[in-house]
């Protein structure tokens, strides 16, 4: 069989920018032809990012790919129906009907807007009811909403983490974490995916009795592994650290109800802050953050990505809210994700692919390799199958992938039809 080209190469990201699934800048020729001395310094980037023109010259470019229908288990892309495969909705809620008609009457009621912030005019009794309902979901006294899960973790982190203190991330974090760390005041410090002795080596570097905070993923987004909590729990209290999980990819995946990492591991009172959003698995766009009433009122009050951002739309809250009470009442669609991930892994790994340590519905097929990682995303699409490609910085280079997320709503036939093109444009690209 014919073999595809894949070696067509990109200059190697210089920097780990935070960034998930972006391209590398590099320092070629400005495109424009422009005499460098006439561009100013700060454009200079701008004029010489070469690299996505690269890879749309191969014909390989994988990024803002354009989707004319619901976000659902099957897409319309360019007039073609594509199974899909790279969607975050792990509850295969976003064409819910209820949450539809949710959105409309919420919408009726109360606007396209709040045309404000929080602070001042723009909290709504629906923001109130979301708050409370998602406090009893993971069992903290209390919630605040944000207008994205990116903000969230911008808001909090770098509000509570002051002047000599410490925050400290594992390695593989999202990127809205690490900003969040970055623009903390403290000293931001990374510790070895998951390496619970590269993290009690940091704190043990560390004033007693400095403030410190450990931010993690309960679920990664892109390995697909889950934190070891229990042992983070010892070494929190041990070092009388704060501990904030970020549970975007763990709400309705894991945990009675689909409550998270903490309800899985049944620690739900030894982690001070949990992390939150909707457009996963509650089929919307927004965030939160559980604790004690103290801590949420301090950051009402000192957060500054709440207090100068408007608020979250009333469609956006009223999907939320609908969306939670599908996931609490209907347990067997959190029972009906994890049946299609085990079919789904069975089939990867019995066909000799490579998933490394992945627990959890996100699935990440290893490629190791940038351009044949694109070209691996291509032909799927070309064959039916929507998937993500994650390359540097998103994964550290060598580790590039294919990173495939179900859904409760994918059939058997489905999968079973997802496992035959993987096969397929595997083989032809010598990934298996």
């Amino acid at each position: 069989m014919k073999r595809i080209d894949t070696t067509t190469t990109l200059t190697p990201v210089e920097e780990d920018l935070g960034t998930p699934e972006s391209l590398p800048d590099n320092a070629g020729s400005p495109a424009t032809g422009e005499v460098d001395g006439a561009v100013p310094a700060l454009m200079r980037k701008v004029r010489n990012f070469q690299s996505a023109r690269q890879v749309r010259a191969a014909g390989v470019y994988p990024y803002f790919r354009t989707i004319s229908s619901a976000q659902d288990t099957e897409v319309m892309i360019q007039g073609r129906k594509v199974l899909m495969l790279g969607s975050n909705s792990y509850l295969g809620l976003t064409n819910h009907p209820k949450i539809k008609e949710a959105t409309r009457e919420a919408v009726a009621r109360y606007g396209t807007g709040c045309a404000g912030s929080r602070f001042l005019n723009g909290t709504l009794d629906i923001h109130l009811r979301l708050e409370e309902e998602l406090a009893d979901l993971v069992k903290k006294e209390a919630v605040l909403l944000y207008s994205t899960g990116f903000q969230v973790n911008l808001g909090v982190i770098s509000t509570l983490v002051g002047k000599g203190d410490y925050v400290l991330g594992d390695k593989s974090n999202h990127a809205s974490i690490v900003e969040g760390c970055r623009l903390a005041r403290g000293e931001f410090l990374r510790f070895g995916h998951r390496d619970m002795n590269s993290l009690r080596q940091r704190l043990a570097t560390l004033p007693a009795e400095a403030g410190k905070l450990i931010v993690v993923d309960g679920v990664f987004s892109m390995e697909g592994d889950i934190i070891q909590l229990p042992e983070l729990c010892r070494i929190a209290r041990e070092q009388r650290a704060v501990l904030m999980v970020d549970d975007a990819h763990a709400i309705g995946v894991l945990g009675d109800e689909g409550a998270g990492t903490a309800r899985h591991f049944n620690l739900t009172d030894q982690v001070d802050l949990i992390m939150g959003t909707f457009s996963k698995s509650l089929a919307s766009l927004g965030g939160f953050i559980a604790a004690d009433q103290d801590t949420v009122d301090y950051l009402k009050h000192h957060s500054k990505a709440l207090i100068f951002s408007a608020s979250i739309s009333p469609a956006n809250t009223a999907a939320a809210l609908a969306a939670l009470h599908i996931m609490r009442s209907e347990p067997d669609r959190i029972a009906r994700l994890w049946h299609n991930t085990r079919l789904m892994k069975d089939g990867l790994l019995g066909l000799g692919f490579d998933l490394g340590d992945s627990q959890t519905p996100v699935l990440p097929v290893y490629v190791r390799d940038l351009m044949r990682t694109f070209h691996f995303c291509k032909r799927l699409e070309e064959e039916g199958v929507f998937v993500n490609p994650v390359v540097s910085p998103g994964v550290p280079p060598g580790q590039e992938l294919i990173r495939i997320s179900l859904m409760a709503t994918h059939t058997d036939d489905q999968i079973a039809f997802a496992l035959d093109k993987l096969a397929k444009v595997a083989r032809e690209l010598g990934v298996i």
